[in-house]
């Protein structure tokens, strides 16, 4: 593997650091080791953790196994990348109702906010594309609505930088994997109900349990209500989500899980306030909705699983799995189209669309530990495809009214079909169609050539096609080509809980713009260096990671210097490196914690277009997240839990100038068990009631306040 000079001195001084951070001395190096529990995790007759117990089962904050980026469960430690994984109790404890709302409060994400459910999620610069359910992936956009909400999954899984070996056609950000909550073999269930300020509702009800007296047929049924806050005027955001799902058991070995999921967002678009006259920021105005009455964004999506699993007898687990998501989004709505000017009126623009999308993921997988040099080792080969269809109308509008126009009339703006008007004035008016589809095969080897060394090295052989049909130009492009991605990684113990890593791993991502001769671009290339050292404490019930990475992203597609040019170029390159340090899970049965700190450098080596290149500028070079949970058992406080956290950034701009500030937002949490069977629960969100912006954009819209002070009280009976 080679690390450039720089990088290595970066590296290695962090490594250091950590060393003496977490008290290890340098001799720990040179030592045998003294308690190799934990690698009793994986023995040639299995591994234990193919059985792991769902978190809402262990509870607390503290997992020690990941899914995410290893196709099968891996102690985190024995994970040679940055992984985090959120429980059940730390989405609920924290009220979370989106994963974008989990990627506000969550170490090493950044989330650029529009309204909930509609966010752009990233990491380490980059944005996930996609999230997978239960390791099958489908595309994920702000635009089209397609953020999950939360109430079907039992925990999150992020990882973050490349993850090529599974995944090769995405972003360079990672991957989200969300780990479906599934029926269980006991009977239980809770009804749940919250409201808060500024309209916040919500219901739900989970049941779960076996449906024949034998328990070989279990089912699970979720069915939940959200009304998010309104704290912007006019600004309703409401969902509805339906989960069922079934597990079967074949034969003491084979398992047959079905799952389907719906979702259903109604939303009066809030696309973000304009500056002031002398490029202000709108501070004390977080109220003002710039937009019209009749703003609206609709969809629904649907998604199947199917998932066979077989136990063998020598040890190994086969799973087929496949996953088929349907989606449709529509909106239409109207937005500033330009800054305040002295008499505080401004220009009205529009975008109205309808997006049509279907997404079918399969996987087959075998896993087999095995004896090898007097240790345990295990390797996983498998087979995948996957095929994304995107049909997309799109009309836009830089001016629907006459003139400019003050807030109340730009509320009170006749209604505006933008989609249907940039069809017919053949101005603005965008009509296409987008097909990837990926086969590959892959595999992945951990070999233990000592107890206390595993070396990871696999490999994906991954062949793709990319149309895009352009209907309104009447021109069609294609790429079809092979690609090989390689993946290595080491994990070396340096005690019974400290272990060394390091990693590299690639990635490549088909682009759909064409070059001067109308040829489709290559696709974007981009690998990342990763070093960093794990901590496993307390049986795996509290996990601490320090990582320094290194990316880098080329062939990126750039507008040509030419100003008549029709085409672009693929020339653009960025470099992003940094460290992250993160603690996670329950220092005692009773006190949960979260706690990190990222930090961010970016350099465009060369530029490709203002848009792309400007989301690096909106990423702080600094975070902090820090949120953590207390229990009382026994005596007059018994049932009584304390929780409370703080998010901090430093500053941050966009590429058109605006600059916002670093903040600090604290949030709380009070909760009290009544009795064996209820509980309540009060979150406060921004509880100084910080003013700040989340995301800043360009003159007109897409600057975002955050929200105000807001109470969310809620009840749950478990039954």
């Amino acid at each position: 593997m080679i690390i450039r000079e720089g990088y290595t001195f970066r590296s290695t001084a962090l490594l250091g650091g950590t060393l003496a951070l977490m008290g290890i001395a340098q001799t720990a190096l040179a030592q045998s080791i003294e308690d190799a529990a934990r690698l009793d995790t994986i023995t040639v007759e299995g591994n234990r953790l193919y059985e792991m117990l769902p978190s809402e089962t262990t509870g607390g904050y503290g997992i020690d196994a990941a899914t995410v980026g290893t196709k099968t469960p891996a102690a985190l430690r024995d994970i040679p990348q940055s992984v985090s994984v959120v429980t059940r109790d730390a989405i609920e404890d924290q009220g979370f109702a989106t994963l974008d709302e989990l990627g506000r409060r969550t170490p090493g994400m950044r989330v650029l906010s529009n309204d909930n459910g509609r966010s752009s999620i990233y990491a380490r610069g980059y944005e996930y594309d996609a999230y997978s359910i239960d390791g099958l992936p489908a595309p994920m956009s702000s635009i089209t609505g397609s953020v999950p909400s939360l109430a079907a999954f039992d925990r999150v899984e992020v990882m973050r930088g490349p993850s090529g070996l599974f995944n090769s056609t995405s972003e360079m950000g990672g991957i989200v994997n969300l780990v479906r909550k599934r029926p269980t073999r006991e009977f239980q269930g809770h009804v749940t109900g919250s409201a808060g300020t500024d309209d916040r509702l919500g219901a739900q009800v989970d049941v779960a349990g076996p449906i024949d007296a034998a328990g070989r047929i279990r089912g699970r049924l979720v069915v939940d209500h959200t009304e998010h806050a309104r704290f912007v005027d006019r600004n309703d955001n409401d969902q509805d989500d339906l989960y069922a799902a079934l597990d079967i058991d074949l034969d003491e070995a084979t398992t047959l899980g079905l799952g389907f999921l719906h979702n259903r967002k109604d939303i009066v678009v809030d696309n973000g306030q304009p500056v002031g006259s002398d490029g202000e920021l709108l501070y004390g105005d977080r109220s003002a909705f710039y937009g019209a009455d009749w703003n609206d964004f609709e969809s629904r999506s649907d998604d199947w699983i199917a998932e066979l699993s077989h136990r063998f007898e020598g040890g190994g687990v086969g799973r087929l799995a496949a996953r088929y998501s349907d989606r449709r989004a529509d909106y239409n709505y109207a937005f500033g189209g330009s800054a305040l000017d002295a008499n505080e009126t401004l220009a009205v623009a529009g975008i109205g669309s309808e997006v049509d999308q279907q997404a079918l993921s399969l996987d087959a997988s075998y896993s087999q530990p095995f004896s090898a040099f007097g240790n345990v080792s295990e390797f996983v080969v498998g087979a995948d495809h996957k095929r994304y269809e995107t049909d997309t109308r799109s009309g836009r509008s830089r001016s629907l009214a006459d003139g400019r126009v003050t807030l109340d009339e730009l509320n009170e703006l006749a209604f505006v079909d933008v989609l249907d008007s940039a069809w017919t004035r053949g101005r603005g008016y965008s009509d296409s169609e987008t097909t990837l589809e990926e086969s590959g095969v892959y595999g992945k080897l951990a070999l233990r050539p000592v107890a206390s060394l595993a070396l990871i090295a696999g490999g994906r052989l991954s062949h793709y096609d990319v149309d895009l049909t352009d209907r309104v130009a009447d021109d069609s492009q294609s790429r079809s080509e092979g690609e090989f991605t390689p993946y290595a990684g080491l994990v070396y113990d340096l005690d019974a809980d400290h272990s060394l890593y390091a990693s590299y791993s690639r990635v490549f991502k088909p682009q759909t713009s064409h070059d001067a001769d109308g040829d489709l671009l290559e696709p974007r290339e981009g690998e990342q260096f990763e070093v960093g050292i794990k901590g496993s404490y307390l049986g795996g019930a509290l996990n601490a990671r320090v990582s320094a990475f290194r990316l880098e992203d080329e062939n990126r597609a750039a507008t040509p210097d030419d100003p008549g040019a029709d085409y672009v170029v693929g020339v653009g390159k960025m470099r992003i490196q940094g460290a992250e340090f993160e603690v996670t899970g329950s220092l005692t049965e009773q006190w949960d914690v979260i706690a990190g700190y990222t930090y961010l450098d970016t350099e465009v080596k060369q530029a490709s277009t203002n848009r792309d290149d400007g989301v690096f500028l909106l990423m702080p070079h600094s975070v902090v997240n820090l949120w953590t949970q207390y229990g009382f058992e026994g005596g007059a406080l018994d049932g009584l839990s304390l929780g409370g956290g703080v998010t901090a950034m430093s500053d941050f701009a966009s590429s058109n100038g605006v600059e916002a500030p670093g903040h600090a937002v604290v949030d709380a949490m009070v909760g009290y068990d009544f009795g064996a069977n209820l509980s309540g629960q009060l979150n406060v969100h921004n509880l100084l009631d910080r003013d700040y912006y989340q995301r800043v954009g360009g003159v007109n819209t897409f600057n975002m306040p955050g929200a105000p002070a807001s109470v969310v009280a809620s009840l749950r009976y478990d039954f």
